[in-house]
């Protein structure tokens, strides 16, 4: 069944709310993505206006940013440091907007959404 982002069907009281329309596209939701980090997966999702939408589901490299350099280098990304979001995401290796990570450069915090913007940007801290 679809996951819906509108209101209930039922009351506080318990009573059913009246239907009104049926569901609406713009109205999906989603579970939750929880990037990982393990060989690239993409999973591509059709939105409103016919736009894609990549949601990364697994991934093992990342943009990082050095400040001192001011350049960008694509790195592997080794394992989950620390994640402000969650402290069970680290033991799972699971990755969010914030997260420091331990690439190969360097411990790096990720600046990026990976589940809503399918790539993981970082900067060296």
């Amino acid at each position: 069944m679809a996951i819906s982002q509108e209101r209930s069907k039922r009351k506080i009281s318990g009573g059913r709310y009246k239907d009104y329309r049926k569901k609406k596209f713009q109205a999906l939701g989603s579970l939750p993505t929880l990037t990982v980090v393990n060989e690239n997966k993409i999973k591509i999702k059709r939105v409103k206006s016919g736009s894609l939408k990549f949601t990364l589901l697994a991934s093992n490299k990342a943009n990082v940013y050095n400040a001192k350099t001011k350049k960008y280098a694509i790195t592997d990304i080794i394992t989950v440091a620390d994640n402000p979001a969650n402290r069970n995401y680290v033991r799972r290796n699971i990755m969010t907007k914030g997260t420091i990570v331990e690439t190969k450069l360097g411990k790096a915090r990720i600046t990026s959404r990976p589940g809503q913007e399918g790539t993981i940007n970082a900067i060296l801290i």
